[in-house]
């Protein structure tokens, strides 16, 4: 049975579970980490903002972040106005806890902590979020084949303790804020199968070849490179031949020079297959020049490759333009 939450709590909890997803990897923020003297007691109070097996980071209102150890025999108790609270185990401790941690500094600069002191009602909301981010993660993880979380903002993580303690306007302003986030977070998993070219390229051949030329070769290595910078990418790459000979062998043509495009990709820059999109030979259809000309026919004996991403995982994206045509000399 679903626990029940005052008006104030709810609003919490829908602020909290659209901000935690957009959160991607709590380690990779660039939040100061202090640094405690070894043997000296510490009282720190914050809010947890990621847990490990025997560890977490707690987060004070400036913003700076302790290193939290647990050791063993740690006291682990809820605040209560009758005396002695309750005991928890390790595991009660989750991200969004507001909490007291009292203990000395070891020798790596973090706390060792002996005594943790938290109130019930927040360690009741810290678990419900909790248990509702932790599964949405999961799914938005799955969509991009367990590669990256969706990257966000850690900072509102500190919103939830502060708005446990608002006032009317302060839980209005909360609830405008998480449909805001509801809807972004919603527009970012609907976009996760909308790919927009990110870049494209053209290598060329020789008169009836699909071997590639130490020019092209050159620029399917940029092509690599850039896309193993990418999120979410994947590569599309398309045959194409002049009209000189038979329209049915310029298909077959056209396919052996973009298979030769293909394995050049996953043989030398190791290109996962996942990533080869669609691979096609259009023979000497979609010319982009004259055929009756040398240099038309030159134009047309191509393969473009055009590396696309996701924009459900870059929200950035920016289509740049094609790069200069690799051009062979041959004649023949």
């Amino acid at each position: 049975m679903l626990r029940k939450f005052n008006k104030l709590q709810f609003f919490t909890l829908v602020f909290a579970v659209s901000m935690l997803l957009g959160v991607s990897s709590v380690f990779a923020q660039n939040a100061q980490v202090r640094n405690l003297t070894a043997g000296q007691k510490y009282k720190i109070e914050g809010v947890v903002v990621a847990k490990d097996t025997d560890s977490f980071l707690l987060r004070d209102q400036t913003g700076i972040d302790t290193k939290v150890i647990l050791t063993p025999g740690v006291s682990i108790k809820s605040n209560s106005f009758w005396g002695s609270g309750n005991r928890y185990p390790a595991t009660s401790i989750v991200r969004g806890l507001n909490l007291k941690a009292e203990g000395r500094g070891d020798s790596s600069g973090a706390l060792a902590a002996t005594k943790i002191r938290f109130d019930k009602s927040d360690l009741e909301v810290a678990q419900t979020v909790d248990s509702r981010v932790t599964p949405a993660e999961e799914r938005i993880t799955q969509a991009e084949q367990n590669a990256e979380r969706l990257s966000g903002q850690i900072d509102e993580l500190m919103a939830i303790s502060n708005a446990a303690r608002g006032g009317a306007k302060a839980a209005q302003e909360t609830a405008d804020a998480a449909v805001a986030g509801v809807n972004a977070t919603n527009q970012r998993i609907s976009a996760l199968d909308d790919y927009v070219v990110q870049s494209t390229a053209t290598v060329n051949f020789r008169v009836n070849s699909s071997r590639l030329s130490p020019e092209a070769k050159l620029e399917l290595d940029n092509v690599a490179a850039t896309a193993k910078t990418l999120r979410g990418y994947v590569i599309e790459v398309t045959g194409y031949a002049s009209s000189d000979g038979n329209p049915r062998a310029n298909k077959r043509l056209s396919d052996r020079r973009a298979k030769a495009v293909v394995e050049y990709l996953i043989d030398t820059h190791d290109i996962p297959l996942r990533r080869i999109g669609t691979s096609y030979g259009y023979g000497e259809n979609k010319a982009i020049a004259d055929n009756s000309t040398l240099e038309g026919r030159r134009a047309n004996r191509r393969v473009e490759i055009k590396v696309m991403v996701s924009r459900g995982l870059n929200q950035n994206v920016e289509v740049r333009p094609a790069s200069t045509d690799t051009k062979d000399d041959g004649t023949k």
